[in-house]
């Protein structure tokens, strides 16, 4: 035990997290069992050690662990908790807990045995927490870790706090909030910048950011897809040839049976494969409203704008990526569909939006909302795009 809380101490003391995140706020931290998801890279580690330092430093009530340590091979968590609690733990934060191959019913246990011990895990965006897991259906408060917002990169970059607003307050107040925040930066100065790399927060280690963003999408494959999942390591190429065959492809609706025979699979392989591509948070699929999965999706993006300057950055088309900057900068909070002939996206079954480059060709429509790349301040219903960033 007194390994592990030598390493908390040094993991904690050693933590500066360069942006305090949003999602902070947001846990009912008085909940006995939290789960957090997120897709690889977007910092669930560095949020877990920012927790410990913030509310306990290096008080020893306070314990962080990972799943990755051999001492779990032969133990469990459940004895692993009770001996911690016995020394007067009271919060186990548990990192990677999906490495554990008994790690649901091993919570469930401490749950029921541990009444006076809370538990905060994180996990990969893969896995389903009440859906796959009946015995945490109960008991477990789920939230997403998510990359940085505009905001937050922008917040990061220029020492600023701005806040973040509600979709309808940007739509209302639109033109207040760009005034607000151009009266102390451009924020089409960071834009480009935060398309390219800002979304996963190891573009601040000293490395080649593409060659880390490679890695970690192989990581989201070979790990949170295979070892999740439990697909044989034989079809790993048949993922990764798929994620690439959809990433030249999109935005366009995938030819599935085109998909089946590229990869040498069934359709119904090739659904089920998409489906896990969105899951690790790879992909985006848009359907018409009233249609989902398992239908065929009526366009695929790419998660988000980071991935698509790294996997096929030859042929980057601006449309494309203001589009997946919308989508991803909209679709935790909402749900998205696909617009009609004059519209780009409809949100919440009920608004319409128009994603465009500039607004020299717009021919207006008072039911449309146009989100304009080139605009640093909107009017009437015309917003600037980087404005939807602020959303989180």
């Amino acid at each position: 035990m007194e390994a592990f809380y030598r390493t908390h101490c040094y993991l904690v003391e050693h933590t500066n997290a360069p942006v305090r995140r949003q999602l902070m706020d947001e846990i009912d931290w008085n909940d006995r069992l939290i789960g957090i998801k997120g897709t690889r890279g977007v910092g669930k580690t560095t949020f877990l050690l920012q927790y410990a330092k913030e509310k306990f430093g290096t008080d020893r009530s306070c314990l962080y662990i990972n799943m990755n340590n051999f001492y779990f091979v032969g133990h469990s968590i459940v004895e692993f908790a009770g001996e911690f609690q016995k020394q007067g733990g009271r919060v186990l934060l548990i990192d990677q807990v999906f490495k554990h191959p008994e790690w649901s019913n091993q919570l469930r246990q401490c749950y029921d045995l541990y009444p006076n011990l809370k538990i905060v895990f994180t996990g990969s965006s893969v896995m389903r927490l009440k859906d796959e897991n009946p015995e945490l259906h109960d008991i477990v408060k789920p939230y997403s870790l998510r990359g940085f917002s505009f905001r937050e990169y922008l917040n990061l970059q220029t020492g600023n706090k701005f806040p973040s607003y509600t979709l309808d307050e940007i739509l209302s107040r639109h033109q207040e909030i760009a005034k607000e925040v151009l009266s102390v930066i451009n924020p089409i100065d960071y834009f480009k910048n935060y398309l390219h790399h800002g979304f996963y927060p190891f573009f601040l280690q000293e490395k080649n950011f593409s060659e880390n963003l490679l890695k970690t999408m192989n990581m989201m494959i070979e790990v949170d897809i295979l070892l999740i999942k439990q697909i044989e390591l034989k079809y790993l190429w048949k993922i990764k040839k798929l994620l690439y065959l959809l990433a030249v492809d999109a935005p366009m609706a995938p030819n599935v049976s085109q998909l089946a025979t590229d990869i040498n699979t069934s359709r119904a392989t090739v659904m089920n494969y998409i489906k896990y591509l969105e899951d690790a948070r790879l992909i985006n699929m848009v359907y018409p409203k009233g249609e989902a999965f398992p239908k065929k999706p009526s366009r695929i993006l790419m998660h988000n704008t980071n991935l698509m300057t790294c996997i096929y950055p030859l042929s980057l088309d601006e449309q494309d990526v203001i589009e997946t900057f919308f989508m991803n900068a909209l679709h935790i909070g909402h749900k998205l569909y696909k617009g009609d002939k004059f519209s780009t996206f409809l949100v919440d079954g009920v608004k319409r939006f128009k994603v465009c480059i500039d607004s020299t060709k717009i021919k207006n429509n008072a039911d449309i909302t146009y989100a304009v790349l080139q605009s640093e301040i909107g009017h009437e219903n015309q917003l600037p795009l980087w404005l939807f960033g602020f959303i989180y």
